[in-house]
């Protein structure tokens, strides 16, 4: 059975989607910037220490209530 979750969606261009597929964790970022980029993760450990890393807090300043929904998001899968 596979569960998807929606991180964030802006438009069709700016997204994240998380698809649990049995042991494994597969996300699907897509930017106008980047195009679509895809991580697999073995654990959600590994998937937050990546969020983690990928938003850090520091980028979030000025909108901290931003990173926290983000991070929520996150432990939600």
């Amino acid at each position: 059975m596979i569960k998807k979750h929606e991180i964030y969606k802006k438009d069709n261009w700016n997204m994240m989607t998380i698809e649990v597929q049995g042991k494994y964790i597969v996300l699907r970022e897509i930017s106008d910037q980047w195009g679509e980029e895809t991580h697999t993760f073995l654990s959600r450990p590994a998937l937050m220490h990546w969020a983690n890393n990928r938003f850090p807090k520091v980028e979030f300043q000025n909108n901290e209530e931003e990173w926290h929904q983000l991070m929520a998001a996150f432990k939600e899968v």
